[in-house]
């Protein structure tokens, strides 16, 4: 259809053409050709091709946009939407409820393993076990429309739960008469708590890390490819001593990784103890049941850590420590952001012009790094977000108050936000060229800069005050290379000194800046397995495209 639709016809050998030399970048066999191109193909004409959006960076706003998105009243689900719908997944009223109904089913399933709980239970058939696991697998949007529809007469989210799985287990004799163990002994915190653990593992582990990963795979792959370009440092904002571009992109690499290294082990806590953690109701009931060790068998069943002293709600300090390292990331990215912006209206970073494109309204030369401005801003309202959630959810009033109820619906716009700005820095990371030749010219106009070489290989001579000498020719004055070589010639150094310094210029003095750069793998503080088929080579995104090319490379290797 795409290959052959009149609409398209203009595009269609350039795209193929295009898609041949992709493929063979990879080194896939001929015979799987057909299917990645297909699928390149089908994620390039998602977007207009005159545009060339669908590469070098995403539009903010989509293609198509429905009647819901223009009338929201947040940017998260209007302009944005496109770019983290997955996250509805994890952290709308539709997930919420859904992990309520998982913690429910998954602790009477539990439940009726602990001897001496159930009086007389009916044992239970494969049967039940099927429906029961059907009300999760095949719950959707009308199940969870019925649940609100209890709750507006019960004025209760997680009783409304609790109503609904009785309603789902009345066709089913054995599972009714045993539908009083349905939230049996649980305040309403308990199944709340655990549904938020699985909530924001969930959303950290299927989509907001894999976001993470991609970018900081970007500034690595970046770090190595501008390992060698020197630039002139600016320290207080004046010229200083040379570095690398890829050395600084290292910089922020290992920054991040140090955070990733600790949200990649970070685990959730859930407390499961009762109406103020003291299993009351549960030694009434039964006493000869050891419910501690049930309580921390239990959370650690559906993935989360124990939490063992709690009053009535799970006091968040993990969390907070979860919200306090993303907002830390954040704020590095934030830099990073302002060190690309201060790059690019330097002339260090040429911007790719795309046709179509429109800079100003009234300016029509215009090129602006719209990307990192939009990130920086939405990285602000993250931090903001998540520094209030860090600040206010360890905090309830003596055993619990519902303050953090409506603060935790809202944990999904921090995510929300935070994703939205790590695609807006890939994007416009994708649009920076190096320009090496201003990047040149600058250093050599700039000779005043060895003057931190010249006086440190004097000091190794134990010459005298060579700090006050280098001082008195650099300091408040722009050097040439002549003027430096002429003030280099009357040094009284040995002469394979005097050499070695005539031969040093800006541009080589990095130090070991480019070495730094090139093996930042080296000492990134997480591992991320990925496949050697990297998006930079197929420009795609997608995860159905990523997982083809993957499944392909690990058939040829064996």
């Amino acid at each position: 259809f795409f290959f052959f639709s009149s609409r398209r016809r203009h595009t269609r050998s350039s795209l193929v053409s295009w898609a041949r030399r992709c493929v063979q970048e990879t080194g896939i066999n001929a015979e799987y050709m057909g299917i990645v191109y297909l699928m390149m193909i089908r994620r390039i004409l998602r977007f207009p091709w005159q545009s060339a959006v669908g590469f070098w960076g995403r539009s903010f706003v989509p293609k198509k946009i429905s009647k819901e998105q223009i009338m929201a009243i947040t940017p998260i689900d209007g302009r944005y939407k496109g770019q983290i719908e997955n996250l509805s997944k994890y952290f709308s009223e539709f997930a919420l409820i859904k992990y309520r109904v998982q913690v429910e089913l998954s602790w009477f399933k539990y439940l009726l393993t602990i001897p001496n709980v159930a009086l007389n239970p009916t044992p239970l058939e494969k049967k039940d076990f099927d429906l029961i696991e059907n009300i999760l697998k095949e719950f959707k949007y009308e199940d969870a429309h019925r649940v609100k529809e209890i709750e507006a007469v019960t004025n209760h989210d997680v009783k409304a739960v609790e109503y609904y799985i009785k309603e789902k287990f009345k066709g089913n004799p054995t599972l009714k008469s045993l539908s009083e163990y349905i939230h049996f002994s649980c305040t309403s915190e308990d199944i709340t708590n655990l549904a938020y653990g699985l909530s924001f593992q969930g959303g950290l582990e299927k989509t907001y890390l894999p976001k993470l990963d991609e970018l900081i795979e970007k500034i690595v792959s970046m770090s190595k490819e501008m390992a060698g370009f020197a630039i002139m440092s600016r320290t207080h904002g004046q010229p200083a001593t040379p570095t690398t571009m890829g050395k600084e992109f290292a910089n922020y690499a290992y920054r991040l990784s140090a955070i990733r290294k600790f949200l990649k082990e970070y685990k959730p806590q859930g407390k499961f103890n009762g109406a103020v953690g003291n299993y009351n109701a549960h030694v009434v009931a039964c006493p000869d049941v050891d419910w501690i060790q049930v309580s921390e068998k239990f959370v650690e069943s559906i993935g989360l850590k124990w939490n063992p002293y709690s009053t009535q709600i799970e006091q968040h300090d993990s969390l907070a420590k979860l919200f306090l390292s993303m907002q830390s990331l954040n704020t590095i990215l934030i830099g990073f952001c302002r060190d690309l912006w201060m790059y690019i209206s330097y002339g260090m970073f040429k911007l790719k012009v795309l046709k179509g494109e429109v800079g100003s309204s009234t300016m029509p030369h215009k090129v602006n790094p719209i990307f990192f401005e939009n990130a920086e801003g939405n990285l602000g309202i993250a931090n903001s977000l998540l520094g209030y959630f860090a600040e206010k959810l360890p905090i309830s009033r003596m055993q619990r108050d519902l303050s953090d109820s409506t603060v935790l619906r809202n944990i999904g716009s921090a995510f929300s936000y935070s994703i939205i700005s790590y695609s807006s820095i890939l994007t416009g990371l994708k649009r920076c060229e190096f320009n090496v030749e201003l990047t040149q010219n600058e250093l050599e106009s700039h000779y005043e800069l060895l003057a931190e070489p010249v006086q440190t290989v004097m000091r190794r001579c134990k010459k005298e005050a060579p700090y006050e000498l280098l001082k008195e020719f650099t300091r408040g004055h722009q050097v040439t290379r002549e003027a430096y070589i002429a003030f280099v010639e009357k040094l009284d150094l040995p002469s394979n000194e005097i050499n070695k310094l005539k031969a040093l210029k800006p541009s080589t003095y990095v130090g070991l800046a480019k070495q730094l750069a090139e093996n930042v793998n080296k000492y990134l503080q997480f591992t991320h397995n990925k496949t050697t088929v990297s998006y930079t080579h197929l420009r795609a995104h997608e995860t159905s495209l990523h997982l083809v090319c993957r499944l392909l490379l690990e058939k040829k290797k064996k």
